[in-house]
């Protein structure tokens, strides 16, 4: 198995997007709560895993064909939700655009210069960062998707 220590681990994704039309693989961090049930919290901000959110509690196998712990099913969501975000205007400063959604609680990983994926922290209200995604796609600066919107998130 592949292991970064006794409590971390990886686990693969594999999925069909049907914005892109074709099969993705990405591997998220996540930290062992049972490994006997098979029981991981996710790490990481996931960039292209639709429904899951950082902080899931999630079941993996190990798969012999991957090499490797596999995502089974989604256990236990934490209520936080992830909004994916491109950058359209390439005048616009990604880091900047980035710093707006920190300053209102939102914690964002980048993936390149043109794209980041962002987690709404389940304490944190949705109103004010809708309002200014909407407000940015509106002004043509960024198009967003919302990956994995909570129920607490949803109004």
């Amino acid at each position: 198995m592949t292991y970064q220590n006794d409590n971390n681990v990886k686990i693969l994704f594999r999925f069909h997007s049907d914005v892109l039309d074709k099969e993705i693989v990405e591997t998220m961090f996540a930290t062992t709560v049972d490994r006997t049930k098979g029981f991981y919290k996710l790490d990481n901000i996931p960039f292209y895993v639709p429904l899951v959110a950082s902080d899931d509690i999630v079941y993996a196998e190990f798969d012999e064909q991957e090499e490797m712990l596999t995502y089974c099913k989604t256990i236990e969501y934490s209520g936080n939700s992830i909004i994916q975000i491109i950058r359209i205007d390439k005048s616009k400063n990604l880091n900047k655009i980035r710093n707006i959604f920190k300053e209102l609680g939102c914690v964002s990983e980048k993936f390149n210069d043109e794209y980041f994926s962002m987690e709404i922290p389940s304490t944190v209200g949705y109103k004010n960062i809708k309002k200014k995604l909407d407000e940015l796609e509106t002004q043509e600066t960024i198009g967003y998707a919302e990956s994995c919107l909570a129920d607490g998130h949803r109004y």
